[in-house]
């Protein structure tokens, strides 16, 4: 009981003076307790409605006039007292929000983090395309030699690989008794037809007429051509030996026989690729061939002749895509001015596409989180705030920029990812955090977090010494 008492009368005592000066606040009678003057709460008031200012980045600083932060340089700006902060507590939580992304840089910070800004322009974006290519044969200008009769080679007038022939000149004469045949019935038929013409009778002058046709049908298809047979209907005499032409001019690649050898109808004596134009398969990446299309200029280089560089055009493009390395081949025609370019020759493609005016920023100033494009954007001396772009057609320096900035705005071309460090040490919203704050979700509305399960006591009875 006694001690009960020794804490009940210093309570009560406490609470006639709490009464007491609570009843004199309210009546206005606070003057008549010592120590205490009127004036007191004019000054007070009249501190509440003096102008503050601070730093919007460091609030602790606070200055009674206008000036700079002596910490990062910044405009200071007004500091609301009591009765501002009440009305405007909406504005300055939306100006909070706004701020909680920027980085503030001192001049020195700066020159530390030796970050560099460059003006957004606006200018033409011309990408170019490398890519790998081999030299191959343009097919529409190769060519087999085939016997068009079976017989003995008796006269071979190409005898290597590389060597080149000419339509209007024979690469080879053949024996054939078929041949030999044939002619005399053509001659005999010429012969008749002569004897016959004179014949008053209309179906014997035909038919000498129809005999000669027959015959020369039959040369024809040996191969032998209109002019031999003038030739042979002149001469009045069968050849032995009937010439062998190419289809075109070119090159030999292949020679399937030898002086001497017994061919059969069809068979392949020579293979001839005309090389004054070639192809050039070009692998393009997958990400890459929607920009390439017909009729495309395109230039090929080779080691072989460094400094020189040769210019063709795309002709066509595969319609399928190679699985094992993700590329799609457009094939080059292009001409061979003193047959340079070799079949099976490894060359460089450039395609050159422009791309027209465009916003443009060098490549350094994006920073790809995975999920978001962010530029670091200068809005004043010192101040970066992080904004999200939508980043288009890239080249090796500069990439175009769709959406999310404007000419003239200053974007942080070196020391962006030390700015965004700077963000996310700050709490800022310069990269996803998500990914470094973990994945929780926030509870459905209506619904509480359960409390983690409490880890039972570990239990000594269990353990077997």
């Amino acid at each position: 009981m006694r001690l009960n008492k020794k804490i009940a009368i210093p309570l009560i005592l406490i609470s006639l003076v709490i009464v007491t000066v609570s009843w004199l606040y309210t009546s206005g009678n606070l003057s008549r307790l010592p120590g205490f003057h009127k004036d007191d709460g004019k000054k007070h008031a009249e501190q509440s409605l003096k102008q503050l200012y601070t730093c919007s980045m460091h609030p602790f600083i606070i200055k009674d006039k206008p000036g700079t932060c002596p910490i990062c340089g910044m405009e200071l700006i007004k500091k609301l007292n009591d009765a501002q902060t009440s009305t405007s507590q909406t504005a300055e939580q939306k100006q909070l929000a706004a701020m909680l992304g920027h980085v503030s840089l001192s001049p020195t910070q700066r020159v530390m983090a030796n970050v560099a800004t460059v003006a957004v322009r606006q200018a033409t974006l011309n990408k170019e395309i490398n890519a790998v290519g081999i030299v191959q044969y343009d097919q529409s200008r190769q060519a087999k030699v085939t016997a068009w009769i079976a017989g003995r080679i008796d006269q071979l007038h190409v005898n290597t690989v590389g060597s080149v022939v000419s339509k209007d000149k024979p690469v080879a004469e053949v024996y054939s008794p078929d041949l030999l045949a044939t002619q005399q019935e053509y001659l005999l038929a010429v012969k008749s037809r002569d004897q016959l013409k004179e014949s008053p009778i209309p179906s014997i002058s035909q038919n000498g007429e129809g005999l000669v046709s027959s015959a020369r049908q039959r040369l024809m298809l040996y191969g032998v051509k209109e002019s031999q047979i003038a030739e042979l209907e002149k001469a009045g005499r069968p050849t032995i030996r009937l010439p062998v032409y190419t289809p075109l001019s070119g090159i030999v690649i292949e020679k399937m026989v030898q002086q001497g050898q017994y061919v059969n109808t069809g068979d392949v004596l020579f293979t001839i690729a005309d090389l004054s134009t070639v192809w050039v398969e070009v692998e393009v990446y997958e990400n890459e061939f929607p920009n390439i299309h017909m009729g495309q200029s395109v230039e090929i280089r080779s080691h072989s002749f460094p400094g020189k560089s040769f210019t063709g055009r795309i002709s066509f493009i595969y319609p399928f895509l190679d699985p094992r390395t993700r590329t799609v081949k457009a094939r080059v025609e292009m001409p061979n001015p003193g047959l340079k370019l070799k079949p099976d020759m490894f060359v460089n493609a450039i395609i050159k596409i422009p791309l027209g005016a465009a916003i443009v920023v060098p490549v350094t100033a994006v920073i790809d989180t995975g999920k978001r494009q962010v530029v670091w954007v200068e809005t004043s001396a010192g101040m970066f705030e992080p904004r999200d772009v939508q980043p288009g057609q890239r080249t090796d320096e500069n990439v175009q920029i769709l959406s999310g900035l404007k000419p003239g705005d200053k974007v942080a071309v070196s020391g962006g990812y030390l700015i965004d460090s700077e963000s996310q040490l700050k709490g800022g919203g310069g990269q996803d955090h998500s990914q470094h704050t973990g994945s929780a979700k926030p509870e459905a509305k209506g619904q509480t977090a359960a409390p983690p399960a409490k880890k039972s006591p570990l239990k000594m009875d269990d353990m077997k010494m």
